[in-house]
């Protein structure tokens, strides 16, 4: 009874292990092939032929799904160049772009052929004057004897051009500028000398000596601004005292000088 017992126990434990252990999948059909050789048994819905079922599983195992690697994509390639044309006409001349900016100067080229003489021009008008000058002297004295009176000359030592009116013993400016006066003098003893160089009608500069016992040269120089027209001269003033100038009929003790420096449109 005890021997039962213990039999039955082993058989249920070792039910469940050789249960697991048989394979549950269904064959393949490679399998199948394999199995239906001679002596085995088939199943009824299998194929008749054995190598039939070989090429069906030869060629699910050729599918492209169960290669190694993809099939490449075949597309087909045209040489246009065969099917090109002959050249066409030339088309029209489009019309002009926009002005480039200016390029950089080139170098400059040869000097050319001298070109023949030119026609002579019509005359010009003559030359303006640009010069101006006088020297003057006086060889005999004198003594004031009004208030203002104008000193003369006798002596022409340079005029070229008549700019120095002798008889009134003036200058006349023939040109607008800068002219240099200057005026000389002998002083008489005892006596006052007061000599103007006057512009126009008004008094420049101021030649002056005091009295005294002895006779002395005395000199005064002015630069002026002329406009044409414009006079100068000298005079001499009479105050509370005798006013005179020296000189005699040899030497030449009184002069009066004056000359251009530079006209104004220079």
């Amino acid at each position: 009874m005890g021997t039962a017992a213990l039999g039955l126990l082993w058989a249920a434990l070792l039910l469940p292990l050789l249960v697991s252990g048989l394979s549950t999948e269904e064959p393949t059909s490679g399998e199948a092939v394999a199995s239906s050789s001679p002596g085995h048994c088939r199943r009824c819905c299998d194929s008749e032929d054995p190598m039939v079922l070989a090429d069906a599983a030869h060629a699910s195992s050729a599918s492209p799904s169960a290669l190694p690697y993809v099939l490449p994509e075949v597309r087909p390639y045209i040489n246009i160049t065969i099917l090109k044309g002959d050249k066409g006409d030339r088309g029209l001349l489009g019309s002009p772009g926009k002005l480039g900016r200016e390029g950089p100067r080139g170098d400059r080229g040869p000097q050319g052929i001298k070109g023949a003489k030119g026609q002579a021009g019509s005359p010009g008008s003559p030359c303006q004057t640009r010069f101006s000058a006088f020297s003057v002297g006086r060889k005999a004295a004198l003594h004031s004897s009004e208030g203002f009176q104008p000193l003369l000359f006798d002596t022409v030592f340079v005029n070229p051009d008549g700019h120095f009116d002798l008889a009134a013993g003036q200058f006349v400016a023939p040109l607008r500028g800068l002219y240099f006066f200057s005026l000389n003098v002998h002083s008489w003893n005892f006596k006052e000398t007061y000599v103007h160089v006057v512009h126009n009608d008004k008094a420049a500069v101021i030649l002056y000596a005091q009295p005294s016992d002895r006779s002395i040269m005395q000199s005064q120089s002015v630069m002026l601004a002329l406009a044409p027209g414009d006079r100068v001269w000298a005079r001499l003033f009479k105050r509370e005292r005798e006013n005179a100038v020296y000189s005699d009929d040899i030497d030449t003790y009184i002069t009066f000088s004056g000359h251009l420096i530079k006209p104004e449109d220079d």
